[in-house]
């Protein structure tokens, strides 16, 4: 959400924010309904005024006994009761009208993301890992002969329809090897707090942490109005909702391993392969809420935690920083990894790191009280995936594949597969 009074003050800075993600000017619209909003504040507040005045002359007119003045001046009071009531209820819709117009507007980009208009304007700015050499030609992930047994599209297609899947076996113990191992990373080493969040919210969850109302028709709403989560960043960024907390508990770190649901509205043919893209799948969310001075650096922190993840898998990745036209409608700024899939000879992305600044914190009046005791101040707020497990199961099964359909897999998962490091031709673990 947009401050404005940062609007009333800049509007041109607020405009040219607009134009750098490609959007025409909206500061005329915006400030003309803002006025109008006052307006009527101020003519209720006016009204009322003369309603009040109106109501001590009505005691004075009955003691004196003049009932003409007595009549007079409680019809007044009825008139300005009604006026001021019509007033007030104008003022409340202008007001929930620009709050709606606000809700919809992107957030303003960091000076130092670059311009551009789509994923190719993309700034490289870091790669890891060799690129692996086959003697065989690399198959995707569900065409590796290890794999295909324990990974059903039909059968789940059966059940739910596309774009699902069934994993089971070595392959299903494997995919919770890589989310417990991301987990057990993320809580020991990196100090973030373990959260185990409902993936079921409210409205006010998802209309806090920009994924409404602009967004209702990529997640899926039950009947009953909860919406399945598109990402636990929903309810992790939502734990400080209407809150105003003590600046020194902050940064508060948080990480959660979650099922994610999407609708993928306006994806068709994108990606339907495999199981790069689902419509239910898991993730390993990392979500901070900082001091605003800190956010910059914080949000560094939190994509060395998810490229690290990588390194220790033996990923080969590169790392982008998204250009204007790339960028999700909340960030600020996002730095997206990409791991090496060999399978299709390109890198996919597999993680998304980025700052909201206090875009979120105005939508859900999330506050910290300054050490120095000024007024509290908003936070900002930072999310990322550390990772996204079924995609880096996809990395791992397609980069460790071997000749003989079998794969070789990280040695860090070995403890969590019984000591396991291969999944054998047949699809058993050895």
């Amino acid at each position: 959400m947009h401050d404005i009074r940062a609007i009333r003050d800049t509007p041109e800075a607020f405009d040219a924010a607009l134009a750098r993600r490609g959007d025409a000017p909206m500061s005329g619209a915006i400030l003309k309904l803002d006025t109008a909003r006052r307006e009527k504040i101020g003519a209720a507040e006016a009204a009322q005024a003369e309603q009040n005045k109106a109501s001590k002359l009505v005691g004075a007119a009955k003691a004196k006994g003049d009932e003409a003045e007595f009549e007079r001046l409680r019809a007044l009071v009825g008139e300005k009761k009604e006026e001021v009531a019509a007033m007030q209820a104008e003022a409340k819709a202008l007001d929930a009208e620009l709050t709606d117009m606000l809700a919809r507007i992107p957030n303003s980009p960091a000076e130092d993301v670059p311009q551009g208009a789509d994923e190719n304007d993309n700034a490289e700015v870091k790669k890891w890992g060799d690129i692996p050499a086959f003697d065989f030609k690399p198959v995707e992930h569900f065409e590796i002969k290890g794999v295909a047994p324990s990974m059903d599209f039909e059968t789940a297609a059966k059940i739910s329809g596309s774009r699902f899947v069934l994993l089971s076996g070595a392959v299903a113990r494997i995919h919770r090897a890589l989310a417990q191992f991301m987990l057990d990373t993320h809580v020991d080493e990196n100090g973030l707090i373990e959260v185990n969040p409902p993936v079921l919210v409210g409205d006010d969850a998802m209309y806090g942490t920009d994924k409404l109302p602009k967004f209702g028709e990529d997640s899926y709403q039950t009947s009953e109005g909860m919406w399945l989560v598109p990402t636990s960043e929903v309810p992790l960024t939502y734990t400080v909702a209407g809150d105003v907390v003590e600046e020194a508990s902050l940064p508060r770190r948080y990480t959660a391993h979650t099922l994610c649901f999407r609708s993928e509205a306006g994806s068709a043919g994108r990606d339907t392969s495999g199981m790069l893209r689902q419509h239910q799948f898991e993730k390993v969310e990392m979500v901070s809420v900082t001091m605003p001075e800190e956010s910059d650096s914080e949000q560094k922190r939190m994509l060395r935690c998810a490229e690290d993840i990588l390194e220790r898998l033996g990923i080969p990745y590169r790392t982008v920083l998204l250009c204007t036209g790339d960028m999700g409608f909340g960030a600020r700024r996002t730095f997206d990894i990409e791991a090496w899939v060999p399978g299709q000879n390109t890198y996919r992305e597999i993680s998304s790191v980025s700052t909201t600044g206090d875009f979120q914190a105005r939508r859900m009046n999330a506050r910290f009280k300054p050490k120095d005791g000024g007024k509290p101040q908003f936070v900002h707020t930072l999310n990322g995936s550390g990772l996204a497990v079924g995609r880096c199961l996809i990395a791992v099964l397609e980069n460790g594949q071997q000749a003989d359909g079998s794969v070789a897999l990280p040695a860090v998962l070995a403890p969590y597969l019984g000591g396991k490091t291969t999944l054998t031709a047949e699809g058993k673990l050895a």
